[in-house]
């Protein structure tokens, strides 16, 4: 089966590691960093959300203008906008991309970052809102008649799209969260249902939830699986540590000087989303596990979003991710601390080694099938 991979489209070069060099809204970088994923063997893109951020749809629209193969994954909140609305802006977009895009929603962890932009919701609350959202934003994709609908929190009459997504595309649905109410949600509606990366026993534990959820819900077929994780790679082992230790001595220094927080949007401490409180519970029992994933990064953030580390070689950090694949992640989202280099070193580098593993395995999968088909036809 193929696996995919997400890279971050950005407007200047911040990282947990350093300030920005670029301008604040740079969308030369924009256009240059998205180019390194589409030249580097990246499936898509990611334009994330914040409330403090740039508008991601317009950078999507504007990327989609200069690039004509990476696919656009637009990070959406539905309490910045009514689901009509939002529905027309996704089939828009994806009628302007020939068809590349994806949509991901985010429901919301924090409360203090919600109620930034007017959002009062208790965390239920939300998630039973985005439910709502993204069934209406579907229908609106693929009705062809005009609907009412009269939710809880939302109620209109008469409602169609003239221009739907493009040539019968349907925009894959992308969907994220560790907490009861996520894996209940996601499981019910998302294409891809998202996790951040863990160690492959705890990852294994929330591929069974949202496979138990999905069937709750009486999907036939369950969303695939997206796990993130941020890569530090080197050319032998020893350079890889010394790499990964130089990193976190520069979180940690950026933090300093940050006045102990490195984002807005994210605690260090006590952090509210259940996705981070696991990544800080897992760090808090050791900071090794399996052949590669190093916990201290996630530490020294709060585990603020993606924040667990592959350290190693390019095959090492390939081999740690094919375990990942074999354990049925479809969809692989890496991001480094230096975004424009390391983008290129994974697309060259890690991505071609894990194709070449997942074409094996297909191969031999193949192999096993035909062999058996053989023996059956004996028998009879």
């Amino acid at each position: 089966m193929p696996v995919e991979f997400l890279g971050i489209a950005t407007t200047n070069d911040a990282s947990e590691t350093s300030a920005r060099s670029t301008a604040a809204f740079d969308p030369a970088y924009l256009e240059r960093i998205v180019r390194a994923h589409e030249d580097n063997g990246w499936t898509r893109v990611l334009f994330a959300y914040g409330s403090s951020g740039p508008e991601p749809a317009a950078l999507a629209a504007y990327t989609a203008a200069r690039l004509q193969s990476i696919e656009l994954l637009l990070a959406h909140r539905p309490n910045v906008s009514y689901p009509t609305y939002a529905a027309k802006t996704f089939a828009t977009l994806d009628q302007l991309s020939g068809g590349r895009l994806s949509v991901h929603f985010i429901t919301g962890g924090n409360d203090h970052e919600q109620g930034r932009e007017g959002d009062t919701l208790t965390k239920d609350g939300r998630y039973a809102r985005t439910h709502e959202y993204i069934r209406i934003v579907k229908q609106a994709w693929t009705s062809p008649e005009a609907f009412d609908h009269h939710g809880q929190f939302y109620d209109f009459d008469d409602f169609v799209l003239d221009a739907k997504p493009f040539e019968g595309h349907v925009p894959t649905v992308s969907f994220g969260g560790s907490s009861d109410a996520a894996f209940r949600v996601g499981a019910a509606e998302a294409d891809i249902y998202a996790v951040w990366g863990e160690p492959l026993d705890r990852t294994r534990e929330q591929i069974d939830r949202v496979h138990a959820e999905a069937a709750a819900a009486g999907r036939a077929t369950p969303p695939r699986i997206h796990a993130a994780f941020r890569p530090i790679v080197a050319p032998t082992q020893e350079l890889a540590w010394e790499k990964a230790h130089r990193v976190l001595d520069r979180i940690e220094a950026r933090k300093a000087a940050l006045g102990g927080q490195l984002s807005r949007r994210h605690p260090i401490d006590k952090p509210e989303n259940a996705g981070s409180q696991r990544l800080l519970e897992i760090a808090a029992a050791g900071d090794r596990y399996d052949t590669a994933l190093w916990t201290a990064t996630a530490k020294a953030t709060g585990g603020a979003g993606n924040s667990n580390a592959l350290v190693g070689t390019p095959e090492q950090v390939a081999e740690a991710l094919l375990a990942y694949y074999d354990l049925g992640v479809r969809v692989i989202s890496a991001r480094g601390y230096d975004l424009l280099d390391d983008a290129v070193d994974f697309g060259r580098y890690v991505i071609p080694l894990v194709r070449e593993g997942v074409a094996a395995r297909d191969r031999a999968a193949a192999e096993a099938a035909t062999s058996g088909a053989g023996t059956e036809e004996r028998v009879a």
